[in-house]
């Protein structure tokens, strides 16, 4: 039976969610749950459902992926495009089977799951096109009887570390761009989400049967944070794309440094919307509701900042507060749920924590805060969504809180709205609700947002496949997915080509 054909009960058993949980891997290749020593856990219920094998270990890996660079680096970046390709088609025929692990995993409702295993969709596409455009420059040579170009080459064995909230996008992002590019993959992901990364790393492994291509091209390796860290420091890993906190950042990005590898870093958001005097309402509420409240508020672009005009302050927490308190809330497995579960309780305990902490700061919750089904989910983390004024912008406003707490500030003129956006550590998406011109246009300025995402008229959350992804500050500055975001995977040579019969020297040197 395939996954979704289960009958959807609010709060099934841990025997019911393995049962669809095997479904879905069957259905995609993957080894079903055993007794292996990494659990798998849902946070629909709070409850381990089964046990994964032990896969490579991070020594193996990364000798094996060397092994397949040396062939891979050297295979036409269109065969390269196709075997992309065919991990598309995978992922159209499987769409479904992935999207309910990903349900079962990171407790997201049916619709947000689906979406995520479409971006993997999108990003192949545009990654099957981009093999036939790694172009570099020619460039005009101050010699006579010389060319000078740049020219792009493999990098090597990539590694891509992965956050429970996103746990086959993100990895797509990474491996449709480095598998173009020459790169074998090895992939680390969340110690919360291993189903989700082995089924995706089957499907690959599907689309690449009957290629000739190396073994090991793209791997998974489980574990917990030291098998991370085993993997970060060592030598024969070119590239370490990472996304998780900004304390993650701090530690992965010294070690890479110091070995003088390459980094890609996704960190931290706390990211703002400013509402404008001529803001749209309407587009206010749906953008600021499914930005604030949308995957539980476990997004890094998530809305976590609300910097309202004061004229409109009334207006616009009146009406969040009332579509705040109409939102469903419950099993992500149900139809009608718009807000499943936090990943862990300890989430929703930081979560309590910090609305605690800004009341003791002088704000006032107005919306939501409380936790929710305890009678039919005792181990879970469900909570309704919270809105919280504050008089100014605190520590704990400053801090990001991976839950779905809005915080609401106000302005009176807009060089102090965007200076209080810009007013945090963070830097990773933005947006502005405006019908002026002038000020939509200064907000996308180098004078307006810092962040490396600036939206006008939606929400911060929610970007395509087609622009680079990341942020500045401590969010990283690590840019992902689309745009030329393929050049993090390469490195660039400068080649002089002279094609007479002199040596004529650059800069009018002479020697003898």
């Amino acid at each position: 039976m395939a996954a979704w054909q289960h009958e959807r009960v609010s709060f099934p058993t841990a025997d019911t969610l393995a049962a669809i949980a095997n479904d879905a891997l069957a259905a995609c290749g993957a080894t079903p749950l055993g007794s292996g020593p990494h659990a798998a856990r849902s946070p629909i219920t709070g409850h381990t459902i089964g046990g994964v094998a032990a896969t490579v270990d991070a020594s193996t890996a990364v000798q094996r992926s060397a092994e397949a660079f040396t062939v891979w680096r050297t295979t036409p970046a269109p065969v390269r495009g196709e075997l992309i390709r065919r991990l598309g088609e995978q992922l159209r025929l499987h769409k479904a089977d992935l999207a309910r692990l990903v349900q079962l995993e990171a407790g997201k409702i049916e619709s947000e799951a689906l979406g995520e295993v479409q971006e993997m969709i999108d990003i192949c596409d545009f990654a099957v096109g981009l093999s036939r455009q790694l172009t570099g420059l020619t460039i005009a040579s101050e010699r006579p009887g010389h060319r000078l170009m740049e020219t792009w080459h493999p990098l090597g064995p990539t590694l891509v570390i992965t956050a429970f909230n996103f746990p086959v996008a993100v990895w797509s992002w990474n491996t449709a761009l480095a598998i173009v590019c020459g790169n074998p993959v090895i992939w680390k992901p969340s110690e919360l989400t291993p189903l989700t990364a082995l089924a995706a790393n089957a499907l690959f492994q599907t689309a690449a049967a009957g290629m000739d291509v190396p073994a090991n091209l793209s791997q998974v390796v489980l574990g917990d944070g030291s098998v991370g860290a085993e993997l970060v420091a060592h030598d024969g890993v070119a590239i370490v794309s990472a996304t998780g906190s900004t304390a993650m950042g701090r530690k992965v990005g010294p070690v890479v440094a110091a070995r003088f590898g390459r980094s890609i870093l996704e960190l931290g958001g706390n990211n703002a919307a400013i509402v404008a005097p001529s803001a749209d309402i309407e587009l206010v509420v749906r953008g600021v509701t499914f930005a604030a409240a949308g995957t539980a508020g476990q997004r890094c672009t998530s809305l976590r900042r609300l910097i309202t005009h004061r004229s409109r302050l009334d207006e616009v927490v009146s009406r969040l507060s009332t579509a705040y308190a109409s939102l469903p809330v419950g099993s992500p497995l149900e139809q009608s749920t718009l807000v499943g579960p936090l990943v862990t309780t300890a989430s929703l305990d930081r979560m309590l924590a910090a609305i605690a902490t800004a009341t003791t700061d002088g704000g006032s919750v107005v919306a939501g805060g409380t936790r929710e089904l305890t009678d039919v989910a005792p181990d879970a983390a469900y909570v309704r969504p919270a809105i919280v004024n504050m008089p100014s912008q605190t520590a704990i406003v400053a801090e990001e809180t991976f839950a779905p707490i809005l915080y609401v500030l106000t302005y009176d003129d807009f060089d102090e709205a965007v200076a209080l956006q810009n007013g945090v550590p963070q830097g990773l998406a933005s947006s502005i609700f405006t019908t002026d011109l002038r000020e939509a246009e200064k907000f996308m300025s180098a004078a307006g947002s810092d962040c490396g995402i600036a939206n006008v008229n939606i929400g911060p959350s929610g970007a395509e496949i087609g622009g680079a992804f990341g942020g500045e500050k401590s969010t990283g500055g690590g840019r992902e997915s689309g745009s030329d975001a393929w050049k993090g995977y390469m490195r660039r040579a400068t080649n002089t080509i002279n094609y007479s019969n002199s040596l004529p020297l650059a800069q009018g040197v002479e020697f003898g």
